[in-house]
């Protein structure tokens, strides 16, 4: 049991101390996910979905999809919208789903420059489905683990953050789930699973090379307690508010390619593969990893000042 939890472990699910949320190539889109003060900030009624399919070719890997709706309250400084996120790992061996409510508020503190925080109610259900997993023993024989059947835990937790954005740059901290949850404990004496408090910073600049072309630089760190310091950088550039292409980097993880296109004023479509730079690299069984990302947006004319689509 030990060998498959450490190798749950490796594949991104984080079963025992130190469980991290879901990681995503394209978090410059995806920030209701991660931090709820986002919720309301561009404007109107804005829904996205991600699907991210992680080591495609390796027997079980992870695969994770988003939901999110938020919007602002019209005539007021208020904004709300909901978020599921959902964790697959060996082929529903272990299941994460979590559902977020969440709420922000919004004030000026400069021309065209806003500050929101935002907090977030959540309940996390995590699955584990003893039934599927096999234990190979020394001489290589494949047993069923003793254990049967599904084990389920259901947990509630709280989360807040804080962003402040303008036309041009955007910076957000945030934790969206501020207290330790365990899972499958039993007396104390079975822990195999305990999330900790994820911290995230998220942030970028538009920088305007001439009418026709931007330079979108973006950053995202996140910080949990028991497992490396990750970090994300990505640069895109976007052609004629239509079309971009970039390139992003995870510190010693992974190098990816973008590619963005809005395809009306309203539905917007994002790409994205990486290729590891671990020794997943290489392995025939890994054909790298898949992003897609598709934001539908509901255009109205609200008193507030609505913000650009850059991010």
């Amino acid at each position: 049991m030990r060998k498959i939890i450490t190798l749950l472990v490796c594949m991104g699910c984080g079963i025992l101390a130190a469980q991290q949320d879901a990681q995503y190539t394209q978090y410059m889109f995806n920030t209701m996910s991660v931090n709820p003060a986002y919720a309301g900030s561009r404007g109107q009624l804005s829904i996205a979905s991600l699907y991210r399919s992680q080591w495609v070719g390796l027997n079980g890997a992870p695969e994770t999809f988003t939901l999110n709706m938020h919007s602002p309250i019209r005539n007021s400084r208020v904004g709300y919208g909901i978020s599921l996120i959902n964790d697959n790992i060996g082929d529903g061996l272990v299941q994460e789903t979590t559902l977020d409510a969440v709420v922000s508020y919004t004030i000026d503190v400069g021309l065209d420059k806003k500050l929101s925080f935002g907090v977030n109610a959540n309940g996390n259900f995590l699955s584990l489905d003893f039934t599927g997993l096999r234990n190979f023993n020394e001489t290589g024989e494949n047993q069923q683990i003793t254990e049967n059947g599904t084990t389920s835990e259901f947990n509630p937790n709280f989360g807040a953050g804080i962003y402040y954005h303008t036309d041009k740059f955007y910076l957000g901290l945030s934790a969206p789930s501020l207290f330790r949850n365990e899972y499958f404990d039993a007396n104390g004496q079975n822990l195999l699973s305990a999330n900790r408090i994820n911290y995230y910073m998220i942030t970028g600049y538009v920088f305007d090379i001439n009418p026709n072309l931007k330079f979108k630089p973006a950053l995202l760190t996140k910080a949990v307690g028991g497992a490396p310091l990750q970090v994300d950088v990505s640069a895109n550039f976007l052609f004629n508010d239509k079309f971009s292409v970039g390139a992003a980097y995870r510190w010693d993880a992974a190098v990816s390619a973008l590619f963005g296109f809005q395809i009306t004023d309203q539905i917007m479509l994002g790409l994205a593969y990486d290729t590891q730079t671990t020794e997943l690299v290489g392995n025939r069984f890994n054909d790298g990893s898949f992003e897609l990302f598709l934001r539908f947006e509901l255009l109205r004319n609200f008193q507030r000042t609505v913000s650009p689509r850059f991010f």
